[in-house]
């Protein structure tokens, strides 16, 4: 899939790392939450000088902690993906099964949209030893395919959905031109593609 690049990269082994003081902690979640909403919104080129302002840290805080801009990016990149899958159990466990799938979905348009803020650095480290894809491959596809099967399971989606349907068809919402409308058009399309799984849920669909 577009949005998932395959485990294809040698993963490096990773340094020990001091434990962060709790202010270091603070500025350094800080930092990765205010870069990822600027990189979703101006892509990879946005100001690193930005985004620590915006942070409400200096420059030199942020190089202390992401001394390149990849090394933010992968940071960012780890962050979006634990949140889209840690998304997928917490919606479930608050909402019915078709409606936990739906939000799960609208969230997902984020989390691409923020992929293709990052893209230019995320192909340079595809390039890398980088263990960024190989850590992350699979996982936000199997989030999805839980939340799928709970749906069919309960009879409020189409008893002949597939998951990787499914992902096939927000594969497109990655490929869509990038134009100001993009995020609320993929909300729509969103909407139109649940009514579609909604469409004869907890009938027989073998005629």
């Amino acid at each position: 899939m577009a949005f998932e690049p395959p485990a294809s990269v040698e993963p490096k082994p990773e340094t020990a790392q001091k434990p962060l003081r709790a202010d270091a902690r603070r500025n350094r979640d800080r930092l990765v939450e205010v870069a990822a909403s600027i990189f979703a919104e101006r892509g990879i080129d946005a100001s690193l000088e930005e985004i620590a302002r915006q942070a409400g840290v200096g420059i030199g805080t942020l190089y202390r902690h992401f001394p390149t801009r990849e090394h933010l990016v992968e940071v960012v990149y780890r962050r979006e993906v634990e949140a889209l899958c840690a998304a997928a159990g917490e919606l479930a466990g608050k909402h019915a099964s078709d409606v936990a799938l739906e939000e799960w979905m609208r969230r997902f348009v984020d989390y691409i949209a923020t992929k293709r803020g990052l893209s230019t650095s995320l192909r340079i480290l595809l390039t890398t030893n980088s263990t960024l894809f190989s850590d992350t491959s699979g996982r936000v596809s199997q989030a999805l395919r839980q939340l799928v099967e709970a749906a069919v399971a309960d009879g409020t989606i189409r008893g002949d959905v597939d998951a990787s349907d499914v992902l096939h068809a927000l594969g497109g919402i990655y490929s869509a031109p990038d134009t100001p409308e993009w995020r609320d058009r993929s909300r729509r399309l969103v909407k139109l593609l649940m009514d579609g799984l909604r469409f004869g849920a907890g009938k027989s669909t073998s005629a």
